[in-house]
């Protein structure tokens, strides 16, 4: 190769690595890609900051002169007063004092205080049962737990005799033995002597069954009227109750939606379109004044239960659209896949069907999960203290009359911690279950 003297325009060595413009990483990059991209951008993000900036220095000095330590509201203008922080409108800060003094009540209503280890265990075993259920590294044998907490928890929370959630239990077996001894027939034979024949056990049978065992075997707790629950244990109660319920009943109806039987399209068609087209409030005032005049003579349901059937049934009827929908979004060939697989119908909707219309609903459940659980405020309507009502009650008082953001606000903080808690939840279960590009 000839050689080129006194060209030096070819590098001879390596250069070494250059860290990247400052503007091309970190923090300044997001800002500008984020924030000041382009004029309209940069406006907003003007405005936005301004907004900001007013009110955290309209919020700020109102919680930096937090009192946290009171009886009282009038205690509590009295030590901001101590303070110095005083304006033109008199006393100025924010009074956590109500917190301090009445959270109990705020949590658990007027459950007696020396039984808040019930509420508490339960709510501690209900994250346990829940646990094999949300996460695939738990074992599955604690699904065992998790089908038993219902009566577990109920009987830490209502107490009374043991004998009573065995007997609520005992039903579905009754069901499940009705189901096995009606197998040789039509399924909707087989579907009707499960229905009815725990219906019949719950109704008629289950009431001597358990009086005769607790007079034999009298173990059980304390007992708590409905009356005394309140809070966000109420909240948490109905909200999960609800939650647990719906979507199972959602998938059925939804199945059902889409059936060849006239008779069980009918049904459903019927039943979500009305429940869709009626405001959950009415449902709330027809369970705490008409569903006693539906049921058997002498039969008294408790209110509370009452709700949570309304609740269920009007989250049901939700569920089944949003899950209605992800049946609707998978194409024929997986149907055709299934038929070709030789699978039955229940088969190939457990094996193949479901499980990929259930991903497809995820962001929809959620949403309907969050917007029930938010729901649970409107029983104030019906005579329950949710925190709602307690705060409406607690203002009432003598002590914390005129008191008004500090409840509002820790309410809605806690509401905020467990909505937030669902929507990340569902974003992790998207990620787990984004199988496309693996």
């Amino acid at each position: 190769m000839e050689e080129h003297h006194g060209l030096n325009y070819v590098r001879t060595e390596m250069l070494g690595e250059q860290a990247p413009p400052v503007s091309e990483v970190g923090a300044v990059r997001w800002v500008r890609e984020n924030l000041f991209s382009g004029w309209v951008n940069t406006i907003l993000t003007v405005i936005s900051l301004a907004v900001i900036a007013w009110a955290v220095m309209a919020i700020g000095p109102w919680l930096l002169n937090s009192v946290w330590e009171a009886e009282s509201l009038a205690q509590c203008r009295e030590i901001l007063a101590a303070a110095g922080a005083v304006n033109e409108h008199g006393t100025f800060g924010a009074c956590w004092g109500v917190i301090n003094d009445r959270w109990h009540q705020l949590l658990f209503g007027f459950y007696p205080p020396e039984l808040y280890w019930r509420p508490i265990l339960a709510f501690v075993l209900m994250l346990v049962a829940l646990a094999p259920v949300l996460f695939p590294n738990v074992p599955r044998k604690w699904l065992f737990f998790s089908v038993a907490y219902p009566f577990i928890g109920f009987f830490l929370l209502w107490g009374g005799t043991v004998w009573l959630p065995l007997m609520i239990a005992a039903g579905f077996v009754v069901g499940y033995i009705a189901a096995r001894l009606t197998s040789g027939y039509s399924t909707l034979i087989t579907s009707a002597a499960a229905i009815i024949a725990p219906l019949i056990w719950w109704f008629y049978l289950m009431g001597p069954v358990t009086e005769a065992l607790h007079s034999m075997i009298p173990i059980g707790l304390e007992a708590v009227q409905s009356n005394d629950f309140g809070g966000f244990m109420l909240s948490i109660i109905i909200g999960v109750t609800g939650i647990v319920l719906s979507l199972p009943l959602g998938i059925l109806l939804a199945l059902g939606r889409q059936s060849n039987m006239p008779l069980i399209k009918t049904i459903c068609v019927v039943f979500i379109e009305f429940v869709r087209g009626v405001p959950l409030i009415t449902l709330l005032f027809t369970a705490s004044l008409l569903l006693n005049y539906f049921l058997p003579p002498g039969t008294n349901f408790d209110l509370i239960l009452r709700v949570i059937i309304m609740v269920t049934l009007f989250a049901t009827a939700y569920m089944a659209e949003v899950i209605r929908g992800g049946l609707a979004a998978l194409p024929n060939g997986q149907y055709e896949a299934a038929d070709a697989l030789g699978l039955d119908y229940w088969k190939a909707q457990r094996l193949i069907i479901m499980p990929q219309a259930l991903k497809i609903s995820i962001p929809g459940i959620v949403n309907t999960f969050i917007g029930l659980f938010k729901d649970t405020t409107l029983v104030v309507f019906i005579g329950l203290l949710d925190p709602i009502g307690l705060s409406s009650a607690i203002r009432a008082s003598s002590d914390w009359q005129g008191i008004y953001w500090e409840l509002f606000i820790f309410i809605g903080a806690i509401f905020w911690i467990f909505c937030f808690g669902m929507s990340r939840y569902s974003m992790y279960l998207e990620r787990r279950l984004k199988t496309d590009h693996r």
